[in-house]
């Protein structure tokens, strides 16, 4: 039987959101919300406030004092199918797809392989902080039906959708635009706007969809209310430079998107490293935002994306892990990529600018600001406790810590998954770390 969230819950511990966009190189931002030593109130699975007294014997308490209390990290990009090519050696993007990621992918056409890896990946998003993600399944509808179903079993938010290809992959992997439509179709109406769960017009990328496909997408993505639509863009200068042979009418990779009507302000753009200025108005017009994925841009040696160039032509910028073109599921060490690619750019970020792009910043470029993303009185509760410091090292560094952005930047840089206490979904303890002797 599915856990219900108790009726009333209340976690102690130390609270930190964002009531505001934090300015990328600013320390000591306004935008911070810290309330140290707070109890986190819940009531059938949403926020309804925090207060710094304990709260009466109606209450169920969890008390986790000198502990730090974060919304639910929000993955924006990550394949669910590749957990078993994370850390594939010595390629860079298009000879990775077909060396690693294809044969992966092929193998959830089957429904128990297909079941199997939803319930893994989710777990370990769960196992990492991230409560909420916007998600790659496969071409296989059946690899899209078990991870919604996954998904609503422990009560996530989840955004995903089939993966449309038609052409310049194998044997297994290619649909055609009949049939893709026949099957998205279906999944809109048995998954879209089901519980927590949304639908993602998904191409997996321009040079993987003919003009017909493409062209299908795009009117798919009216076809209901609130779809998204999510890809990859501008990744890679060897993918750049093969969509400019297969689109030559195309004034640059993310116009072949535009000229199919696929940006819209749900429309989630994998990496977005070799963009121009003209690239950039168009996705601010449009409302579009890239998903930054550092880690995964350094190990396919794909480009340092231009943080500052996006953020100062007002496009939305959030962060994800990329799993598995990135090397693991964690946010915090997804995060610390992110400064130092940023580092490398020449542009400095804050701890807040960082952990904003993972939390609220992510949940209002997706449009549910309103749901997740802060610790905000009508918000879902999907929260994580973590520990400050995890080793004697980091203990020690947080010790040390002159002030409050010193010790969130530390944790940062220091920590990773090990230092997750719980994560709750909708009011509901969904992992607990194990307790070691």
């Amino acid at each position: 039987m599915k856990p219900t969230a108790p009726a009333r819950t209340a976690i102690r511990g130390d609270l930190l959101d964002f009531v505001d966009v934090p300015a990328r190189a600013d320390a000591s931002s306004p935008a911070v919300r810290f309330r140290a030593d707070h109890w986190l109130l819940i009531e059938d699975g949403v926020i309804a406030g925090a207060t710094a007294d304990a709260p009466d014997a109606g209450w169920q308490r969890v008390d986790h004092a000198g502990k730090l209390i974060l919304p639910g990290f929000i993955d924006t990009h990550v394949h669910s199918a590749q957990l078993d090519v994370i850390g594939s050696w010595g390629a860079q993007l298009l000879d990775w797809l077909e060396t690693y990621t294809f044969p992966a992918e092929m193998r959830q056409a089957d429904a128990a392989q297909a079941a199997m890896t939803a319930a893994l990946f989710l777990d370990a998003l769960l196992a990492h902080g991230s409560t909420s993600a916007v998600v790659f399944p496969t071409v296989h509808k059946v690899s899209v039906d078990a991870l919604f179903e996954a998904a609503e079993v422990r009560g996530m938010r989840l955004v995903a959708g089939k993966v449309l290809m038609d052409r310049h992959a194998p044997e297994g992997l290619r649909d055609d635009v009949e049939q893709a439509q026949r099957e998205c179709l279906e999944l809109i109406d048995r998954w879209h706007g089901r519980g927590r769960l949304a639908y993602a017009v998904t191409p997996r990328f321009a040079p993987t969809s003919s003009d017909a496909q493409l062209a299908m997408a795009g009117e798919l993505l009216q076809a209901r209310e609130g779809l998204y639509m999510q890809t990859h863009v501008a990744e890679n200068p060897a993918e750049v430079r093969w969509v400019a042979e297969l689109f030559p009418e195309a004034r640059s990779y993310l116009d072949v998107y535009a000229r199919h009507g696929l940006l819209n302000e749900r429309a989630v753009l994998a990496h977005g490293i070799w963009l121009d200025d003209s690239d950039r108005a168009l996705l601010r017009e449009r409302g579009a935002h890239i998903a930054f994925c550092p880690s995964s841009n350094l190990f396919l040696g794909s480009g340092l994306f231009g943080w500052a160039a996006a953020e100062e032509a007002g496009v939305g910028i959030s962060l994800a892990s990329d799993v598995g073109g990135g090397t693991g599921l964690s946010m915090q060490r997804t995060l610390a990529d992110a400064y130092k690619v940023q580092a490398m750019a020449g542009t400095k970020l804050s701890a807040w600018a960082l952990l904003h792009a993972a939390t609220r910043g992510a949940a209002r470029a997706l449009h549910l600001g309103h749901e997740i993303g802060a610790l905000e009185s009508g918000a879902t509760a999907d929260v994580c406790i973590w520990d400050w410091a995890g080793s004697a090292v980091a203990r020690q560094r947080q010790k040390m810590a002159r002030d409050l952005h010193e010790k969130v930047f530390a944790w940062i840089m220091l920590g990773d998954e090990r230092d997750l206490v719980e994560s709750w979904v909708a009011g509901v303890c969904r992992h607990r770390r194990r307790a070691t002797h």
